[in-house]
């Protein structure tokens, strides 16, 4: 039995935490940068990082309106992270499946 690969970049603990908790917004909201980091217990710097890795995929989408204090950054799951949050799932559960 031939069981397809888990994605590295959502197997990640902490980007799969990331995209588990976009992916439980609605198709198109977004959660800003400090609820999201709150949500997921991340230092900023931590969640800096996974969310760089998490965008070249195209995981998901950033949006940073505002500047200085009134500055807010906007995260949202793409429709490229949820297909591909559904092909790790399909994948982990094939695993499982097999033990």
């Amino acid at each position: 039995m031939s069981v397809p690969p888990l994605d590295p970049t959502i197997h990640a603990p902490a980007r799969l935490k990331i995209v588990a908790t976009l992916a439980a917004l609605p198709e198109g909201d977004a959660l800003s940068f400090s609820r999201l980091q709150t949500m997921i217990g991340l230092t900023a710097g931590n969640l800096i990082t996974h969310l760089r890795k998490l965008e070249d995929a195209e995981y998901v989408a950033t949006e940073k309106t505002g500047s200085g204090s009134a500055a807010r950054t906007a995260i949202a799951l793409t429709r490229t992270g949820r297909v591909a949050l559904d092909d790790y799932t399909a994948a982990l559960r094939s695993l499982l499946a097999g033990l």
